[in-house]
């Protein structure tokens, strides 16, 4: 069976294709400025040269049709015709309360997605355009969605409830959600499997830090904390959104700056993390760049981002009383060996031992990174969020066969 992995974005689109016979990524792309007439698509068929296109597509529509000629293009195409696609996978940020799992796509999930929009106003609009785009040029393929939010359904409810009055949360569902789930589950589950021990005995702190980030408390298997909540906003200090600050700064910013709501979210969401405080990036990259530098703003940026995580990861230690591995996942996770070492060498309370040659190794597979006498094991997992897709799309469409 052959998968098509979609993650549709307001304006671009990122799709892999799969042949689930070996879990090997057939082609992979991305279509970006979609709604200009210089949008880009640029594809990369394993195996052969990478090819870019710049046309007008001006909606998602068109951004499919593209992506199925260049998946089926004689020269640079991996099959030979759009049937060979079984199945499409559809990564959606929210679902509520009411999507627990992964779901076929029908009528009803349409519309509970849609009624979700508030919830994830930038994400799940461009969701059901993908969805929709997908069905007009896939007529009668099985189309299934997985959700950001599913994996942290298992918190219970002295993690998720807000201490606000209940009323909104009975009204409005007005609760922690998380996000970056599907990343958790995988980079756990993974990290078992390194490290040949059962995922029901483990206690798993998971670290997916890259422009937005989160941490994930994984008990037994099942996330039972995360730092993000009703939205991606809260939590951990990220490249440009605040993470967690008092209430109370948003009304008393508003009256003293005369902005509205929506310029205050902008504020919290575009505006700030280490953005705001660097002044210059909000690139992990360059924010280290500056530190190695002993530029000041810089400075400041990453040591707050570095405390930030690190109290999170002593919180969930906390929470689960004890954890027996912390694995670090994405963008900034993978590859910021210096952010890697200044957490851990500030959590030695815990056991932990860094083997900082190991730290120092760029690898794209799961590597351990904690000394030998290390009480908690310290993994690097490379997170693989369409693969989980891929597999939750074909276990799916499977059992409906």
């Amino acid at each position: 069976m052959k998968v098509l992995v979609i993650n549709a974005g307001s304006s671009s689109l990122k799709y892999q294709l799969y042949d689930m016979t070996d879990e090997s990524v057939l082609a992979k792309g991305l279509v970006e400025r979609i709604g200009m007439d210089s949008s880009i698509l640029t594809h990369k068929p394993t195996g052969k040269q990478e090819v870019t296109e710049v046309s007008e597509i001006l909606e998602h529509t068109t951004a499919i049709r593209k992506v199925l000629a260049n998946l089926t293009d004689k020269e640079h195409g991996v099959i030979d015709s759009i049937q060979e696609i079984n199945a499409v996978g559809h990564r959606v940020v929210h679902g509520g309360e009411t999507f627990k799992a992964s779901a076929l796509v029908d009528g009803a999930a349409k519309s509970e997605i849609r009624r979700l929009f508030d919830l994830a106003p930038l994400h799940n609009p461009a969701a059901v355009m993908g969805i929709t785009a997908s069905e007009i040029n896939m007529p009668g393929v099985p189309q299934v969605v997985v959700f950001d939010t599913a994996f942290h359904q298992t918190m219970p409810e002295k993690a998720y409830m807000y201490p606000i009055p209940r009323v909104l949360y009975n009204k409005y569902k007005v609760r922690r959600y998380g996000a970056h789930g599907t990343s958790h589950e995988f980079v756990s589950k993974a990290s078992a499997d390194y490290l040949g021990r059962p995922l029901e005995d483990l206690k798993i702190i998971t670290c997916h830090i890259g422009n937005g980030a989160s941490v994930t408390a994984v008990q037994g298997g099942i996330s039972v904390d995360t730092s993000m909540g009703m939205t991606p906003l809260e939590g951990l200090m990220m490249g440009t959104r605040s993470g967690d600050i008092d209430p109370a700064v948003v009304p008393y910013v508003m009256n003293k700056e005369e902005l509205t709501p929506g310029e205050a979210s902008s504020m919290l969401n575009k505006h700030s993390g280490l953005l705001a405080i660097s002044g210059t990036s909000s690139d992990m990259r360059d924010i280290i760049d500056g530190y190695e530098k002993g530029e000041p703003n810089t400075t400041l940026a990453f040591e707050m981002y570095e405390y930030r995580l690190r109290k999170y990861i002593g919180a969930y230690a906390a929470a689960m009383d004890g954890v027996d591995v912390i694995v670090f996942t994405a963008g900034v996770g993978e590859n910021a060996s210096l952010l890697r070492e200044k957490v851990l060498s500030n959590l030695t309370f815990l056991g932990i031992e860094l083997d900082k040659e190991a730290n120092k190794v760029r690898s794209g597979d799961p590597r351990r990174i904690s000394a030998s006498g290390s009480k908690v094991e310290v993994l690097v997992v490379p997170t693989n969020e369409e693969l989980v897709i891929a597999r939750d799309t074909l276990r799916i469409v499977q059992e409906q066969a």
